[in-house]
């Protein structure tokens, strides 16, 4: 994927992700190359990774994160429990109740 497909909100997001798994590593004092081997990848692509590739795979990530004890960072993205958005978008498509007719409407 090149670098010209994606928003630049979305590029930027990438890269600063990038950053933040880079400064876990260091955090946790392992080398490229104890990270990579944890998460079962390439150098090359943990260095694509730390950099901002927009290429590398989701399942990479996760495998990242689960090696730097993050996971539940990654299973917390996009929780349809803490989408206030759309759980307001789901509550405005929900039909509506009828109530229960009165006992003044049952008077003859």
């Amino acid at each position: 994927m090149t670098n010209t497909v994606l928003p630049f909100e979305v590029r930027q997001a990438i890269v600063k992700l990038g950053e933040n798994l880079r400064t876990a590593r260091i955090r946790r004092q392992m080398s490229k190359e104890d990270l990579a081997t944890a998460a079962q990848i390439s150098r090359k692509t943990l260095y694509a990774l730390e950099k901002g590739a927009p290429g590398v795979s989701m399942g990479t990530l996760v495998s990242v994160l689960w090696a730097l004890g993050l996971l539940d960072t990654a299973t917390a993205v996009a929780d349809p429990d803490t989408d206030e958005h759309g759980r307001i978008l789901e509550a405005a498509r929900r039909p509506k109740r009828v109530g229960s007719p009165s006992s003044t409407d049952n008077d003859f």
